[in-house]
């Protein structure tokens, strides 16, 4: 089955800002869910969690501790996941997801990165736009940006998620002119019907070009729809369709790495 014919379920869950109820449905339906789950707020051991701060509140939360708590890792630039429950790992072990098996695969090969877990489950490019200038307090070398998904679930008007997107680039920009952003593309479901799955696709691959951005094409390749891969849900990744991810992510990342790692060198050189 090729991606653009890639599964995904509908979640069960009626949700009161949809304009329409979800049922489970078969897998050639492909219905974007990857963030329906219940929020996750756990702080995964290599690559700590960056949440918002909890309703009601009007200050924000703590840094991250973890890898952060230690002098080498606070001197160490960071690259940070704004994403929703794909990046946060739900179902699976905070060191099975995407984002933790970066870390190590920067630490095998000798990468001074840190990673920053910024998923949270059900977010959109609205919450992440909301979140980013708490993630951006720390040195963060490198955004990878994993949104739209529930944008597309809720039907929202696509110049809205556009819009969005492009102020989280401007603001990391605004932040450092340098900072390398990683853009993960998403899929969307036929039935929203053909003009608004083209464009809603359209929407990552124009805002990479725009912004001099990197580009993932479509962030669950070779995971969508492939069983062994998915969770009983048969929307999120299992701990091997993490690897999976981890692999797509890692092919686009690692010629970024190098080229934000050989501007450090002429920077510190000069």
């Amino acid at each position: 089955m090729s991606a653009l014919c890639a599964l995904w379920y509908v979640c069960s869950t009626a949700l009161t800002s949809m304009m329409f109820t979800f049922r489970c449905v078969p897998a050639c339906v492909l219905v974007l869910t990857v963030a329906c789950g219940p929020a996750d707020s756990r702080e995964p051991s290599v690559a700590p969690t960056a949440s918002e701060p909890a309703e009601g509140t009007s200050g924000l939360p703590a840094a991250p501790e973890s890898a952060a708590s230690t002098a080498g890792a606070t001197e160490q630039p960071i690259i940070a996941f704004l994403g929703t429950s794909l990046t946060a790992g739900l179902g699976v072990r905070a060191d099975q997801a995407y984002p933790a098996l970066i870390q190590q695969r920067l630490q095998r090969e000798g990468f001074g990165f840190r990673v920053v877990n910024a998923g949270v489950s059900g977010d959109t490019s609205a919450g992440g736009l909301r979140r980013i200038d708490w993630i951006l307090r720390q040195p963060v070398e490198v955004l990878v940006i994993e949104l739209g998904a529930n944008d597309m679930l809720r039907g929202q008007d696509l110049d809205a998620l556009n819009q969005n997107l492009q102020a989280i680039i401007e603001r990391a920009r605004g932040k450092d002119p340098d900072m390398a952003i990683v853009i993960a593309g998403m899929q969307a479901a036929p039935n929203m019907g053909p003009d608004y799955a083209r464009a809603f696709e359209r929407s990552f691959s124009d805002l990479a070009s725009r912004n001099a951005a990197a580009y993932i094409p479509f962030l669950l390749d070779g995971v969508a729809a492939d069983p062994n891969l998915n969770q009983a849900d048969g929307m999120h990744p299992n701990a091997a369709g993490h690897r999976v991810v981890a692999e797509t992510v890692w092919a686009v990342l690692q010629p970024v790495l190098h080229e934000v790692a050989a501007r450090r060198r002429v920077s510190e050189s000069g």
